[in-house]
């Protein structure tokens, strides 16, 4: 398999439409969902592939597949995306993790991969993470990879605005 970047423990490839079940396992899962309050349906999964490969096209990178080296076991996706706070286009870092892969340490050493891909490769200056405040576990992710909270937001999704805290870590 040759990877678009690895860490200790993982490779990462971008995503396919012929990943569609192993996305299916944590994208259709509300405790894995919840931070977008809800679980998605196969059309909205097909749905959140096409606009990954869209990312691909236009920017060359968005969410990758997380693959358990050893194993190589789809855990997750993780990868730094472009995305708009108010108006604003920022590479964030963002991260979904099928769940019986959480509490191994996965989240933090992809995150850290892809945020060193951003700053060597993609030559960001600065890296954010959108989360919601709530969301304990991402929160101790991006405090774990050296971010902190820079501010906050309103996000509109599913015809609601919901809090996000903007984390961030600039290059060194």
């Amino acid at each position: 398999m040759e990877w678009i970047l690895q860490s200790d423990r993982l490779g990462f490839r971008k995503i396919t439409k012929e990943d569609f079940n192993n996305l299916c396992v944590f994208l259709q899962d509300i405790e894995v969902m919840y931070a977008w309050d809800h679980a998605f349906s196969d059309e909205e999964v097909s749905e959140w592939i096409d606009k990954n490969l869209n990312r691909y096209e236009q920017d060359s990178f968005s969410y990758f597949a997380a693959i358990e080296k050893e194993t190589g076991k789809f855990i997750g996706v993780i990868g730094p995306m472009i995305d708009s706070i108010e108006g604003v286009s920022y590479i964030e870092i963002a991260y979904i993790l099928d769940k019986a892969f959480w509490g191994k340490g996965y989240a933090i050493e992809g995150a850290e991969a892809c945020m060193k891909y951003a700053f060597n490769e993609l030559k960001a200056e600065k890296v954010i993470a959108q989360i919601r405040p709530d969301n304990l576990a991402s929160c101790k992710v991006a405090e774990k990879i050296g971010m902190k909270i820079e501010g906050e937001f309103m996000k509109h999704y599913l015809g609601r605005d919901i809090l996000h805290l903007i984390y961030s870590r600039s290059k060194t």
